[in-house]
């Protein structure tokens, strides 16, 4: 049975309230994370794909007893901090080299059959440099800052007046961020039509295109952690703090 609040939830809701749905959304390439605000029918709507097929889908994990959630919602915000630290954007640095590496190889050895390689080259080469400086924006400025203000809270200790107006401002800036690289990363799927293989893929090309589909996902669950979980958390408690001070 489908369970109604599928059908009147958020793709981002949804996600939120049962991470492993995430890998549906991502089955159908729709967007949970940057435009994550639609139902599944306006989503589906948007991309030509019938609504029950994915709500079949939804419900088979919704009623999978047998899978439990890793409660990232429950989780305070410096543990979130940490853990998208940690393991996304230590993901994120450590892969970036090798896939740059190897979407220019690829492109270079078989460019003059797919042209798109070229094209998917450039795109990777777009969202690695604007991660790489978005992880350290993240890393130096926003999550020291969402870190001190839960610890002043825990502390019971006066609100901590933002260097920069509000956490709400960086935050716009992350979220405008996320959504140029889900874009990047939607092209780079598109004209490799949903990571498809030619028949005269070399071992490289193979490991390429699976790397990419991994990269993809990654982002998408790290995303959805920071957009839907971490900072709806960090504008919450500023705006607690500064009411209570």
């Amino acid at each position: 049975m489908i369970p109604s609040s599928l059908q009147t939830k958020s793709l981002k809701e949804i996600v939120t309230d049962n991470f492993h749905t995430a890998a549906v959304f991502e089955k159908y390439s729709l967007d949970f994370c940057c435009r994550g605000g639609k139902t599944i029918d306006e989503a589906c709507k948007d991309k030509g794909i019938e609504p029950a097929s994915v709500l079949n889908d939804l419900a088979f994990i919704e009623n999978a007893a047998e899978l439990s959630n890793v409660p990232f919602t429950e989780w305070e915000p410096d543990i979130l901090c940490d853990y998208i630290v940690q393991n996304h954007h230590a993901y994120v640095a450590k892969i970036i080299p090798v896939l740059y590496m190897h979407t220019r190889k690829i492109a270079a050895v078989h460019g003059a059959n797919h042209p798109e390689l070229l094209s998917i080259a450039e795109h990777f080469e777009v969202v690695a440099l604007e991660l790489q400086q978005h992880m350290k924006k993240e890393e130096q400025m926003l999550f020291p800052f969402i870190k001190k203000i839960y610890a002043a809270k825990k502390h019971n200790e006066p609100a901590i007046h933002a260097p920069f107006g509000s956490v709400q401002n960086p935050i716009l800036l992350m979220e405008s961020e996320h959504e140029n690289a889900g874009d990047e990363m939607y092209a780079i799927r598109s004209l490799s039509n949903n990571y498809s293989l030619p028949v005269d893929a070399c071992t490289t090309y193979r490991v390429t295109f699976q790397e990419l589909q991994e990269f993809e996902l990654d982002l998408h669950r790290h995303v959805h952690l920071e957009n839907n979980i971490l900072f709806p958390k960090a504008i919450a408690l500023e705006q607690e703090m500064i009411s209570t001070n």
